[in-house]
């Protein structure tokens, strides 16, 4: 379910980031616009990186194999990691050498009025694309906050689209406004200082996925369900003790390993039967967990 979501969120961005940045090239070859320019760089970057992460997607549902016997799962967590840099090299550091480029040699805007016009147009068909991505995550979101749920997704694809749709409203936002100051000023260093802080806003956001796609590349706990498998089996009257228990993510699925002293009474036949009720307990409750190691041991 959450592949199809991130398949639709991904589409719809992408479709209107190609309208976007058709839209913005045109205006800002006709004005001259730094900060337009900026943003249909932005937005092209934009349409390269959902290509990617749809590549990610893809790879990531590759069967196993014997020398990948947990499948291919953390792949799109590569290409993810990849749109981070992209949108860091591309997207930001291009904007703000072109804005400071524009600031130090002053390039006059013609038809500004035709620039705001395309810009507003763009806020409309870009809040069509965040909402989308919101509906998309509605279901995994659940309670919690956006950041929050930002911190602890395993959903890279939702994270990046996500995190580009708010940037690009925030840089739209800035472009109107620093389009709008060189229009009634006629002072140009607007224009360009827009480019320069939608660049900076660009590199901000590509280092917050880098750093959270990082995490689950180098093995992130699904913290919430290493928290409840651990009180089910304190609960169960045959376990003494939990000694050690992990739940990594790996992609959509969760690999969980167990340690947990039994009762001693048990002969060996009664522990499998427990232990497989436990494990098929578990992934009834938890429908991610793929993969359970249950070792039984009387210290960690």
């Amino acid at each position: 379910m959450t592949d199809t979501h991130s398949t639709t969120a991904i589409l719809y961005a992408f479709s209107a980031n190609l309208g976007i940045a058709a839209a913005k090239t045109a205006a800002a070859l006709w004005t001259g616009s730094g900060s337009l320019l900026a943003e249909a760089i932005h937005s092209y970057a934009d349409c390269g990186n959902q290509v990617l992460l749809l590549i990610g997607m893809k790879r990531s549902e590759q069967q196993a194999t014997r020398k990948h016997p947990m499948g291919f799962g953390r792949e799109s967590y590569i290409w993810s990691m990849m749109v981070a840099i992209i949108l860091f090299s591309v997207g930001g550091v291009f904007s703000v050498h072109e804005g400071w480029q524009r600031y130090v040699n002053p390039h006059e805007v013609e038809n500004a009025a035709v620039a705001l016009i395309v810009l507003l147009i763009a806020v409309g068909m870009e809040t069509f694309s965040l909402k989308g991505a919101l509906a998309a995550m509605a279901v995994e979101k659940g309670e919690r906050s956006l950041w929050q749920w930002f911190r602890e997704t395993h959903s890279t694809e939702l994270m990046v689209v996500t995190g580009e749709d708010i940037a690009a409203l925030a840089g739209l936002v800035i472009a109107l406004v620093m389009l709008s100051l060189t229009l009634f000023t006629g002072n140009t260093a607007y224009d360009a200082a827009g480019s320069i802080l939608i660049g900076v806003l660009l590199i901000i956001v590509a280092a917050l996925v880098g750093k959270e796609v990082h995490s689950l590349l180098i093995g992130e706990a699904a913290e919430d369900i290493q928290d409840n498998v651990r009180h089910y089996l304190e609960s169960q009257p045959c376990v003494l003790k939990v000694l050690n228990l992990w739940a990594i993510n790996h992609g959509n699925a969760v690999m969980l390993t167990i340690k947990a002293e039994l009762n001693p009474d048990m002969t060996v036949i009664n522990a499998v039967h427990e232990i497989n009720g436990m494990e098929e307990q578990i992934k009834l409750t938890h429908p991610r967990v793929k993969w359970i190691f249950f070792e039984i041991d009387n210290a960690d």
